[in-house]
């Protein structure tokens, strides 16, 4: 099997796991591909097989087979940014905080390699979200998982973001910003907004106000088949424009909107996980004593 690993420094705790992923690979007789950053960390902190090979952004990614993301939720985030319109198989590995998309623990790393090689998991497609602009913004990658937002800098006033569904007027919503959420980004940013859980093979955006300054606005569900534009206005000459854990000064005459890409992040789901007992470990939703009988 080829095997793409990209990752992030974890703790010195943690070390021992990543030493036996490795170790466990090499036994299996995988071959391995690693993105530089991580390789020069890890040549520091574990003891690598021989005869790996290295990429970088934009490589190929030629024949991998599935793709381990070695960190958090974020590192899952920038693993889907390398992949791409090749839609790779993903699997998560946490070593983080959350691990919401991140979901094998890193004590069940060989668990998970056992599933893996027996094919004893299914993809899960999750719908990403794709940045137009009439400049560019995000240097070329322009696609994201979990949500797009146009937010007010730091040191600014409030802005307006004047908003269209295909083209008719929606609402302009004065505050310090607007999210437009994937169903896998609902469980994120738009819900600390107040916006709605969404399952996440729902073809729908989820649009959340930040701090609105009107009181009487609230999310909205849309279909992802539409296209959400903005024309953002307010006291400062620029406003910062975000995807995912990306964001960019953006100046206001800048002309942005929002559909479903064309192609999927492709995560490997090993057939013990799905998302409603996610939701209920990761984000202790629905906690209450008296569900304690309730699996």
């Amino acid at each position: 099997m080829n095997i793409a690993i990209l990752g992030k420094p974890f703790t010195d705790d943690i070390a021992p796991y990543i030493q036996a992923l490795f170790d466990e690979l090499q036994r299996r007789k995988a071959n391995l591909y690693l993105v530089e950053h991580f390789e020069l960390y890890l040549k520091n902190t574990i003891n690598l097989p021989t005869g790996i090979e290295t990429f970088r952004r934009g490589d190929r990614l030629e024949g991998v087979d599935v793709v381990l993301s070695v960190g958090g939720d974020g590192t899952l985030l920038d693993t889907v940014t390398y992949v791409g319109a090749r839609q790779i198989p993903i699997l998560g590995i946490n070593t983080g905080r959350l691990g919401f998309l991140a979901t094998i623990p890193y004590d069940s790393i060989n668990i998970a390699l056992d599933a893996l090689y027996k094919g004893h998991y299914t993809l899960d497609d999750r719908a990403l979200i794709r940045v137009d602009s009439d400049q560019e913004v995000f240097n070329g990658i322009n696609f994201g998982l979990n949500e797009f937002s146009v937010l007010k800098r730091d040191t600014s006033s409030m802005i307006v973001a004047h908003t269209y569904i295909d083209g008719e007027y929606l609402n302009s919503y004065w505050g310090d910003g607007l999210v437009v959420a994937t169903p896998t980004g609902s469980t994120g940013y738009s819900l600390s907004c107040g916006g709605p859980l969404v399952l996440p093979q729902t073809n729908n955006f989820v649009i959340s106000p930040v701090c609105p300054h009107n009181l009487n606005v609230r999310p909205m569900i849309v279909s992802d088949r539409s296209v959400i534009s903005f024309e953002v206005e307010g006291r400062s000459s620029s406003y910062l424009a975000a995807l995912d854990s990306r964001s960019t000064p953006v100046d206001m005459n800048v002309q942005l909107a929002v559909r479903r890409e064309a192609f999927v992040a492709r995560l490997v789901k090993l057939h013990h996980v799905n998302f409603l007992s996610t939701l209920r470990s990761k984000l202790n939703w629905g906690l209450d004593k008296r569900n304690t009988q309730i699996k």
